[in-house]
């Protein structure tokens, strides 16, 4: 398959050249993937899906224009680079619009270190199914679970390819293989549900579906009963399960289009301390095995570990060629895109610095306050970092879960949030956001 999207992509290339394009990269992305639903003991769904994806950026001067199809015959690839050429002969002029300078460009990367695509054959919806078959019976035997919403398998693989006229051509596959179920406990106005699932590369890392199954049972009963807590100032732990939520707020406005836009409530904040002096929040897209990483970035350069925040201290912006060049510094490397659109920046592979205590040590220290295990909606002020999200989980008491709370909306100041980072030490390694339970302290809670 890399071999036709090569020939898909130098193609596009020698089109949007001969349309009279100064420039241009091109992307191509054929993938895969296998859906099976169950429901009651039965098959529910099944969808199977083959396609492949092309896009074109070409520069005419400082101006540039992206188009995509998912035609590959060779007259819509000539029609696509007139209409991008034309397209960005009537953009306005971009400054810092443009290619990767040759030396810029990642060379003879190490694909295969990275793990990122199951040899073994793609499986059959009959193994899918039954799969979705044994977490649906593992979360109707737990006892207090009346029904399973849904049991889901799944399988996908992705063949990338790159190639640019500034020399640069690579690609490589991506595999996924995914298991969930959602539980429904009790009945009537007093039902509660809660799921689990699981998501890897490969098929031999995908927990099995027994333990999904029975953890999404559990979750479910656990909430059975659920009212809501008190209003009032407490400190709240955020579970493992939702925890990177937290720091995905933090990666969000320390990307760099955020800043270039001065829509950041870090926009000041570079070289200053925003977490806890021992905690270093680390990039890393070289992971083996882990969904977020990648050899090159979506302009061909070289991916490279990284400290967002080292010892507490905001160390650097999120970048791609383009919002470098606006705010005067180098790329990340940290460039995505899609086929539809031009590059913009996005953090990879993170993880923050663990703790040395367990989550149930957080909520002991914490004595009186709330465990969060599930959120809905968010109202973020991109400028300030006031905070507001509605919440569930169990009201703490004595260091113990009293019981399971929802209906209630935790609100505060990331700044101050952030700075009052306690970690556990639970954090699922193998996740594309390594974050351990999160104790925040002052909290405002509107409850009952």
């Amino acid at each position: 398959m890399s071999d036709s999207l090569r020939s898909l992509c130098d193609d596009l290339l020698t089109a949007a050249k001969r349309a009279g394009a100064d420039a241009a990269d091109a992307i191509a992305l054929a993938g895969t993937s296998v859906s099976i639903d169950v429901r009651a003991g039965a098959l529910e769904q099944a969808e199977r899906s083959e396609g492949t994806d092309i896009g074109l950026r070409v520069f005419v001067g400082q101006r540039q224009a992206n188009v995509s199809a998912s035609d590959t015959r060779a007259e819509t690839l000539a029609e696509m680079a007139e209409r991008a050429v034309a397209m960005a002969r009537e953009a306005p002029d971009d400054p810092y619009a443009g290619l990767a300078d040759p030396d810029q460009l990642a060379r003879d990367p190490d694909i295969a270190a990275l793990e990122l695509m199951d040899p073994t054959p793609e499986p059959d919806p009959q193994a899918l199914q039954q799969d979705a078959l044994a977490a649906e019976a593992a979360a109707l035997d737990v006892d207090g679970v009346t029904q399973v919403q849904a049991a889901h398998a799944g399988y996908g693989r992705t063949d990338i390819w790159l190639a640019a006229t500034n020399g640069f051509s690579n690609g490589y596959t991506r595999t996924q293989r995914s298991l969930s179920a959602v539980a429904i406990a009790g009945t009537g106005t007093g039902m509660e549900r809660d799921h689990d699932g699981d998501s890897r590369i490969f098929q031999a890392d995908l927990r099995s579906a027994g333990n999904i199954g029975r953890v999404a049972g559990e979750r479910a009963v656990a909430a059975l009963g659920a009212r809501k807590p008190p209003t009032g100032r407490y400190p709240v732990v955020y579970d493992e399960r939702i925890s990177s939520s937290l720091i995905g707020h933090l990666l969000g406005a320390a990307n760099g289009a955020s800043i270039a836009r001065g829509a950041s409530w870090l926009r000041d904040a570079l070289g200053q301390q925003v977490l806890p002096a021992h905690l270093s929040l680390i990039e890393d897209p070289h992971r083996p095995r882990a969904t977020a990483s990648r050899p090159f970035d979506a302009e061909g350069l070289p991916t490279q570990r990284r400290a967002v925040v080292e010892n507490g201290v905001l160390t650097g912006w999120t970048l791609d060629l383009a919002t470098g060049r606006k705010l005067g510094m180098p790329s990340t490397g940290n460039a995505a895109r899609g086929t539809s659109s031009p590059p913009g920046p996005s953090a990879w592979n993170i993880s923050l610095t663990q703790g040395d205590r367990t989550r149930d040590d957080l909520l002991r220290d914490m004595g009186t306050g709330l465990l969060i295990t599930s959120m809905i909606g968010s109202t973020i002020n991109p400028n300030t970092g006031d905070y507001s999200r509605g919440a569930s989980g169990f009201w703490v008491e004595n260091g113990q879960i009293a019981y399971p709370v929802n209906e209630c909306t935790v609100a505060g100041n990331l700044r101050d949030m952030l700075m009052s980072l306690v970690p556990a030490n639970d954090a699922r390694p193998w996740l594309s956001r390594v974050v351990p339970s999160l104790l925040v302290e002052g909290m405002t809670l509107a409850g009952a």
